[in-house]
């Protein structure tokens, strides 16, 4: 049978993405709520408040650089489930009142089961996707977190307006329950040859191959951050709160529609028939973005960045994990991974920093600058080499 032909919906393709779905559903339900809940429980600080919020990410990137090197070596199935083990457990950690230093204590450990669990999902679902579906299927898998993305952050919101903490945090703990229950029957191919990983030099915590890709996927990712972190910011000074509200359903759904046109794209006609277009196409949201007047202006910039930041999302990690060998797929997964949260992670502060002395507008007029000379950094890194790869196929 032809790869093309290979089925791409299986038990196990499914199973996965609702388990990714999951986890990052609790990821971004608690994102929303748990800086409130620091302020109201402990008497928290502002800035102590976002610290227990952004060390999650911190115990994250912690997570893989410890899993991405012994993946393959422990077993993906065993990551898998000691991963959703250790990070459903640390939910319990939530119920306990020790104050603002346990709290802290509490986002970090479950930040590294987050970094253990997704980074087996990742490379899991690369190994159970067809050679020649590859794009196509990392595209749809990556729909359940854009999903999550603008499912956890309403259902965090609208309860922590209708119920309690401990309600938020038990709805967290009977999802991370039916992850783990769910993730006890898929069937897990293993590395035919796995790399046992010793020593601690740099090519035991990272895929050197996924590294250039890698770095266009982090400095898109800190640009991101910005509209993640501060697009309530910026709109409260427009006076388009109600426009915010629904800024990332517009942009979920511009995620949602593309990703299955662009995920066969780039099977059939390579990676950069995809990613030149979708760095691009997030340049132009974030300028659109910088000269919004109006709810409608706010709006198209959220699709536009969908359609662009979405897309490159998928596409690098498609590009992430076909640069390695079988064999070293769950350290490129890992490095990707790693990549995008210190993105998204420091990003925020960075970018906090800038603010006082840019404003909004001008932040996301300078990051639209940014992102366009991604065009030229990919092209080095990654889209010369492409082309090449087409030419010698052709």
């Amino acid at each position: 049978m032809h790869l093309a032909t290979q089925k791409l919906w299986t038990k196990d393709f499914l199973i996965i993405s609702l388990v990714n779905f999951f986890l990052t559903l609790i990821f971004f339900l608690l994102m929303v709520t748990i800086g409130v809940h620091a302020v109201s429980a402990y008497g928290a600080s502002t800035s102590e408040a976002g610290l227990i919020t952004g060390i999650f990410i911190i115990g994250t990137l912690v997570g893989r650089l410890f899993i991405g090197r012994l993946i393959d070596s422990i077993g993906r199935r065993k990551t898998l489930l000691i991963g959703l083990t250790f990070f459903t457990a640390t939910i319990l950690l939530y119920f306990v009142d020790l104050g603002v230093g346990f709290l802290l204590f509490t986002r970090f450990v479950h930040g590294l089961g987050m970094g253990l669990s997704s980074t087996a999902t990742g490379t899991i679902v690369a190994q159970v996707i067809p050679a020649a579906r590859k794009g196509e299927g990392i595209g749809y898998y990556s729909m359940s977190s854009t999903l999550a993305t603008a499912i956890g952050p309403f259902v965090g919101l609208l309860m922590s307006q209708y119920t309690n903490f401990s309600t938020i945090f038990l709805l967290c703990l009977v999802i991370g329950l039916i992850s783990l229950v769910s993730a006890l029957t898929v069937n897990v191919p293993e590395a035919d040859n796995p790399s046992i990983v010793r020593g601690f030099s740099p090519s035991s915590f990272v895929e050197p191959k996924a590294l250039p890709i890698a770095l266009i996927i982090a400095v898109a990712a800190l640009s991101f951050s910005s509209v993640l972190s501060y697009i309530n910011f910026y709109a409260s000074e427009l006076d388009l709160v109600e426009a915010a509200s629904i800024f990332f359903l517009v942009y979920s759904i511009a995620v949602l529609l593309s990703r299955p046109i662009t995920g066969r794209l780039m099977d059939a006609r390579g990676a950069n028939v995809v990613m030149y277009p979708a760095i691009a196409v997030f340049a132009v949201g974030l300028l659109v973005l910088s000269q919004a007047t109006s709810a409608l202006g706010l709006l198209v910039a959220g699709a536009l960045i969908g359609l662009g930041f979405g897309n490159i999302q998928s596409g690098t990690q498609a590009i992430a994990v076909k640069a390695a060998t079988p064999a070293r797929m769950g350290m490129a997964t890992s490095t990707f991974f790693i990549a995008l949260d210190a993105g998204l992670g420091f990003g925020p502060y960075l970018i906090g920093l800038m603010i006082p002395l840019t404003g909004f507008s001008m932040l996301y007029l300078g990051l639209a600058g940014v992102v366009a000379l991604l065009l030229f950094l990919y092209h080095i890194m990654n889209g010369r080499h492409e082309r090449a790869k087409l030419k010698q196929v052709a």
